[in-house]
């Protein structure tokens, strides 16, 4: 038996349990923007093309733009905000500045998410560049060229085979 959505969501979004009310067309990347205030989830092309809203849904990387609010109830959600006190994600700004790998700023909360699912598969793992352009490609940037911001993934990824 199928249950209509009757309006109100609840999830846990960075750890904090969420009763939101919204309409069954709502975003998840709307809700977190607008209900939420949590203005980290960037929109870009709304199509599930540029990579810009990714967050974590139950640890796994989704397009905020393309997942329903309601489609997440009893859910969890990590955004960008969510990730502050994250090892990996703390390591990957470290790597993001030092390489250079930020300009303007709008893809790097998406991309920041992106590269922590990375480090955290393949951890320990052999990647080639071509591999990480591969498993980065979803995620757009109109600045950089790409290359510091594989740079700083590389050297994320080195840093977690050497402490193993």
């Amino acid at each position: 038996m199928s249950r209509l959505f009757e309006g109100a969501v609840e999830l846990t979004v960075n750890k904090e349990v969420c009763h939101v009310q919204c309409e069954a067309r709502t975003s998840l990347a709307d809700l977190l923007r607008e209900a939420l205030n949590l203005t980290g989830t960037h929109l870009g092309c709304e199509h599930g093309a540029c990579g810009a809203c990714t967050v974590l849904l139950n640890g796994e990387p989704v397009r905020a733009c393309l997942t329903l609010a309601a489609a997440t109830h009893g859910q969890g959600v990590q955004t960008i905000e969510g990730l502050d006190d994250d090892e990996i994600a703390s390591a990957l700004r470290d790597a993001f500045k030092a390489e250079h790998a930020l300009q303007c700023g709008f893809c790097t909360p998406g991309m920041l998410i992106t590269a922590r699912d990375i480090v955290v598969r393949f951890s320990g793992k052999k990647m080639h560049d071509d591999d990480l352009r591969r498993e980065l490609a979803g995620n757009l940037c109109r600045c950089t060229g790409y290359l510091g911001i594989i740079r700083a993934v590389r050297r994320v990824l080195d840093a977690t085979a050497q402490s193993s």
